[in-house]
């Protein structure tokens, strides 16, 4: 049993609470441990850092021409932080805002810390609107709310059509690779050449902590895209947050990652960036993702880097957890100096983490700590934090240093969650409205989860969490289905079979399923991977049966059992919505966008890629 092996020894911030039970049913959590330093700005953190390990790498990436990696110090991100924003001042835009196309990249990343030296709001865009779109509207309607002063993207002829399509804007763009003849546009060399004059430091000393550092959009799968203004004040309180989750460890190696979670998130932009500076350690860019098809570069990166710590979703978790059974030597290189794992987003099905955590016992002889945090756009990443080790996956934790939680009764086990910290946004921006309802009387922000206490009697033990309240429907018979809680037991119950599952059934009959099957797994266990093979092949057909009718006999009510479930071969889609950078499925996307396959699996006689469970 994997149970019986300890985890691996880490300074964790202690469990020290205070809870409040009101008599309105609220249970109110906060940390009695009181918030550690605070920055006043996140470039005094870079500059702090270049002047005590000015030759410590900073940031890595492959070179797409050679593949080898190219390196940028803290001394050297500095010297060209400075030049360029010298060059933003000195083009006198007053404090407008610089945009973002392109992705993570070693410029980006100067870009974006230069741009909060110049007291130039920084908004990092998805690339999908620029690059996967077909009618740029995410990306026009984004341009229209910031009005940016400057566009920054990688490669101009990449680009080229999306800055066409925003004509109308009269940004000044940079680009750093391949010039377009009919895009105006400022060469990144020019930028970096440019002279630094005391107007740099006269900016940065005028900088506060009300000072707006960037511009987050929310994920717009649904509606207008949403704006979060993000303040320097937030930025570095969630940083100093985050370094209180594991203290100082004197042994521990040098931070290293490997990270591919993009920067116009929350989760990589803001948590991942901040702290990998706040640690003066050092981040390679990975230029895989975990979708089939681009997980081969994250392992091949992993074959030359040795993380100290990983992140992923669950998604990359069960492609990385594939790979390590199959490859000794990767397995052993993953391990080597590997402190803690981090999983954010959807629940880890309890199956994949058992997987990882045999790999972690087998190179290790011990376990690997899940280090799961919880937040969102509007509260700057992590309002909680799983800070202590544990063997039960879906933990959110508890509230960090600084944080007040407000639980809200939903029912008999379930809280909706509240959130109020100085990490959380006053508002969004130009959205008085959509402001109005995010909050509640009290000023709590309503972040649209719910929750459970793992043990009622001892709230230390934490929070788990207990599905997306606005996801959750009723059957024709009025019973609530909890979309949440039920995806994450039908991927586990079906390992390792199935990839992802949207869950059907609103206002009809009973629960069904909309699946893409896992191609490796298949591949292995009948020697086929193409999923519009797969979605009629029989002996997967009767696995998959045979999985699902073992989930029913655990299950006897009818919003946790499964009656049909519809194969699917075609990808979940990023343009349509249906698929986050991040690797998220959107569940009501992918119902909307595929309205005519939910149709179909509750037909009086299905299709041959429906597979019935029951009569």
């Amino acid at each position: 049993m994997i149970a019986k092996f300890p985890f691996i020894n880490l300074p964790f911030l202690e469990r020290n609470l205070e809870v409040v039970e009101r008599d309105d049913g609220a249970v109110l959590m906060r940390s009695k441990v009181p918030l550690g330093p605070v920055e006043a700005h996140l470039p005094a953190v870079l500059r702090r850092r270049a002047l005590e390990r000015p030759e410590r790498p900073w940031l890595k990436q492959r070179c797409p021409q050679t593949g080898d990696w190219r390196t940028l110090s803290y001394g050297e991100a500095a010297r060209q932080v400075d030049a360029a924003t010298q060059w933003l001042l000195s083009q006198r835009l007053d404090g407008r805002n610089l945009m973002v196309l392109s992705g993570n990249t070693l410029e980006h990343a100067v870009i974006e810390l230069a741009a909060m030296q110049a007291r130039m709001p920084y908004v990092p865009v998805t690339p999908a609107y620029s690059l996967l779109s077909t009618d740029y509207a995410k990306l026009k309607a984004m341009v229209a709310l910031i009005k940016p002063a400057v566009i920054f993207v990688q490669s101009a002829s990449q680009f080229r059509a999306a800055l066409h399509a925003v004509d109308s804007c009269d940004a000044r763009v940079i680009y750093v690779d391949d010039p377009a003849d009919d895009v105006d546009a400022t060469a990144w060399q020019a930028v970096l050449a440019t002279p630094v004059g005391p107007e740099v430091q006269a900016s940065i000393d005028i900088i506060t902590h009300d000072t707006v550092g960037k511009y987050l959009f929310t994920s717009g799968s649904t509606g207008e895209p949403k704006a979060v203004p993000v303040t320097q004040r937030m930025l570095c309180v969630s940083m100093a947050m985050h370094a209180q989750t594991v203290g100082h460890d004197p042994v521990a190696p040098e931070p290293v990652l490997l990270e591919w979670l993009p920067w116009s998130h929350v989760a990589g932009g803001t948590a991942i960036f901040n702290s990998i500076l706040n640690d003066g350690g050092t981040m390679y860019i990975d230029d895989g993702r975990p979708v089939p098809g681009e997980f081969a570069k994250t392992l091949r990166n992993l074959e030359e880097v040795s993380p100290t710590r990983f992140s992923s979703v669950p998604a990359g978790y069960a492609m990385l957890a594939d790979a390590l059974e199959a490859d000794e030597t990767l397995g052993q290189q993953f391990f080597r100096r590997l402190r803690r794992l981090t999983s954010s987003g959807a629940k880890l099905p309890d199956s994949l983490y058992e997987r990882l955590q045999t790999q972690a016992v087998r190179h290790l002889g011990h376990r690997i700590p899940f280090v799961a945090s919880y937040g969102s756009t509007e509260t700057c990443a992590a309002t909680t934090v799983v800070h202590w080790p544990t063997g039960q996956a879906g933990l959110v934790g508890l509230p960090q240093p600084g944080v007040e939680l407000k639980l809200v009764p939903l029912d008999e086990e379930r809280y909706e969650i509240r959130a109020r910290a100085a990490s959380v946004m006053a508002g969004y921006l130009q959205q008085p409205e959509l402001t109005r309802l995010a909050f509640d009387d009290e000023g709590y922000y309503r972040l649209g989860d719910a929750v459970t206490f793992v043990d009622r009697t001892k709230p230390e033990e934490g929070l788990a969490f207990a599905g997306r309240v606005a996801e959750e429907f009723k059957l024709q018979s009025g019973i609530f289905v909890r979309v949440g809680t039920l995806r994450v037991e039908v991927i586990s119950s079906t390992a390792p079979l199935l990839r992802d599952v949207v869950v059907a059934g609103a206002d009809l009959p009973y629960v069904a399923l909309l699946a893409w099957p896992n191609p490796e797994a298949c591949q292995e266990r009948f020697g086929l991977r193409d999923a519009q093979a797969l979605s009629c092949h029989a002996p997967f057909h009767d696995a998959l049966r045979e999985s699902l009718l073992r989930h029913n006999g655990r299950h006897t009510g009818s919003s946790m059992r499964i009656r049909r479930v519809m194969l699917l071969s075609e990808p979940p889609s990023s343009d349509g919505s249906e698929i986050t950078d991040k690797g998220y499925i959107n569940q009501r996307a992918v119902l909307a966008r595929r309205a005519s396959a939910v149709a179909a699996l509750y037909a009086d006689k299905p299709d041959a890629n429906v597979v019935t469970i029951e009569a």
